[in-house]
């Protein structure tokens, strides 16, 4: 049984109305925000003939379809979840009287272990920018950040210069449903980013005010996209040319302090993560800190 609109015979009003719910009471990033239009598109594209929400039966004949088109399970897990959240807004508003998405199976997904760097790597990477250059200290210094608190990178690109307490330690930033949190930052980091700010950052500027820390010659901040040709080209002086990105830095901060003893939890809140399931990926290296013990300790290893 399909539910019938109230007050619209199309996928178009209710669709809208949703991602507006998302931009202005979640709160989410314009990345988020895309990737659900992106979502909904494909799906109002589906049933463009239909005057009414798609039932249980009819969403997972459009979940074959995605699997037809060769899309593979982690892909279909995220449109499916893009259609959980807009059936669930549709119940609160009181426009359908039940969610068919309860009714649908999550495909199954195999954990996929974070990338991540060894510390002689991470130290090539870090050594790669030219400190005799102001983009060189700009890029070292985002660089020395970005390990030293897993932030991502578009919280990176948008540190704003007030965001920064270096009496203290410590950085402001603004993640995933415009929620603060302030991160520690290590010795090495702030050392990068004063000699960035004593030597680079006004040569960028040449007069001009910003009030991001990061800056490039115009007075913005560098995009994301800016960062990863940057990351990209300092990977390759490192001597290191496949699956690079400013993710795998984060993976690495989150990978490293929980080799060096740090509690699931507190990772959890330095990365920003909502759920605690999310950081559980981690748990690789507390596993294999395990097998290490055993081989290490027991007699009969």
């Amino acid at each position: 049984m399909s539910e019938v609109l109230a007050a619209d015979s199309s996928l178009h009003g209710p669709m809208t109305a949703f991602l507006n719910f998302c931009r202005i009471e979640k709160g989410l990033s314009d990345n988020s925000l895309d990737a659900y239009s992106a979502d909904l598109s494909r799906f109002s594209e589906f049933f463009k003939d239909s005057a009414t929400l798609p039932s249980c039966d009819q969403l997972r004949l459009y979940l074959d379809h995605l699997y037809q088109s060769g899309l593979c399970s982690r892909s279909v897990a995220r449109h499916l979840t893009t259609l959980r959240n807009l059936y669930g807004f549709l119940l609160r508003e009181g426009r359908i009287s039940f969610d068919p998405t309860e009714y649908l199976r999550s495909p199954k997904q195999w954990q996929k272990i974070p990338n991540f760097l060894n510390l002689e790597d991470i130290n090539k990477l870090l050594e790669a920018p030219d400190p005799s250059t102001p983009t060189g200290l700009r890029d070292r210094a985002m660089l020395q950040l970005l390990y030293a608190s897993g932030l991502r990178v578009s919280e990176l690109c948008h540190v704003g210069l007030a965001d920064l307490d270096a009496s203290m330690g410590i950085v402001r930033t603004l993640g995933k449903g415009n929620k603060h949190r302030l991160v520690p930052v290590g010795r090495d980091a702030l050392a990068a980013i004063q000699e960035y700010l004593d030597q680079g950052r006004s040569r960028l500027l040449k007069g001009r005010s910003s009030k991001y820390l990061f800056v490039t010659a115009r007075g913005g901040c560098l995009t994301r996209q800016c960062f990863w040709h940057q990351l990209a080209g300092y990977g390759r002086k490192a001597g290191i040319f496949h699956g690079l990105s400013p993710h795998v830095l984060r993976h690495s901060f989150a990978t490293h302090l929980l080799e060096g003893g740090a509690d699931l939890r507190s990772v959890q809140v330095m990365l920003g993560h909502a759920d605690i399931s999310t950081t559980q990926i981690y748990t690789h290296v507390m596993r294999s800190h395990l097998r290490d013990t055993v081989e290490k300790h027991h007699p009969r290893a």
